[in-house]
């Protein structure tokens, strides 16, 4: 159901997820396609997307599908519904969804730091050069360090991870209600038509077995 029949290349793959082919809007009609085919009542699919869409904001890069899957299976929501939200998540949204989540994680935390790019980008190359040292000082008699990814968690991560709940949980609220009707509605225009074409199909077969 969800199989390309030309499946993409890697290097295809890597150019579709910074900019998909027939831009943004083509990408975001193909995702409601799929979401209003789902054999599954409007309420259940719209758990499945406010399910998939929270798991957007936290900073769990890598287990984002997983993490979907856990939370609408909780929720009863569609499982598939809450994969394919996760594909709001891009290069073009990640970075606003950082800026405003570390903004509220500081002010909810109180957290007085400079927040500019070469300061974030700074944070992640100290907290990544110690965990090298660190996996080094395994099987070597190097010295492991942490003050890169103690600066880390409390200035970047932290902030990050308790100030994406707010607008997470907003962004997926308004999704969820904005799903129920419109899946409703379509879904309600489908029954009718198909109630139209059986109906068509019993009187050609009235038709026929009265000559």
């Amino acid at each position: 159901m969800f199989r390309r029949r030309n499946p993409l290349s890697w290097a295809q793959w890597a150019k579709e997820q910074v900019y998909p082919r027939g831009g943004f809007k083509r990408a975001t009609t193909y995702l409601w396609h799929r979401l209003r085919r789902l054999p599954d009542p409007p309420h259940r699919i719209a758990r499945g997307v406010f399910a998939g869409t929270f798991v957007n904001f936290p900073p769990i890069l890598g287990v984002q599908v997983l993490s979907a899957l856990g939370l609408a299976w909780v929720m009863r929501g569609n499982l598939l519904a809450a994969a394919l939200a996760t594909l709001l998540s891009n290069p073009v949204t990640t970075p606003v969804i950082a800026v405003v989540s570390l903004k509220m994680g500081y002010w909810m935390l109180g957290v007085e730091a400079d927040f500019t790019l070469h300061t974030v980008f700074a944070a992640f190359s100290a907290a990544g050069h110690d965990l090298w040292q660190n996996f080094l000082a395994i099987f070597t008699k190097k010295e492991a360090h942490w003050d890169g990814l103690i600066e880390f968690w409390n200035n970047i991560y932290l902030p990050y991870l308790v100030g994406s709940i707010i607008p997470g949980l907003i962004t997926s609220s308004v999704l969820y209600k904005l799903t129920i009707p419109a899946l409703t509605a379509y879904q309600a225009l489908r029954h009718r038509a198909l109630l139209k074409r059986v109906a068509a199909r019993r009187e050609a077969a009235e038709r026929d077995r009265s000559k």
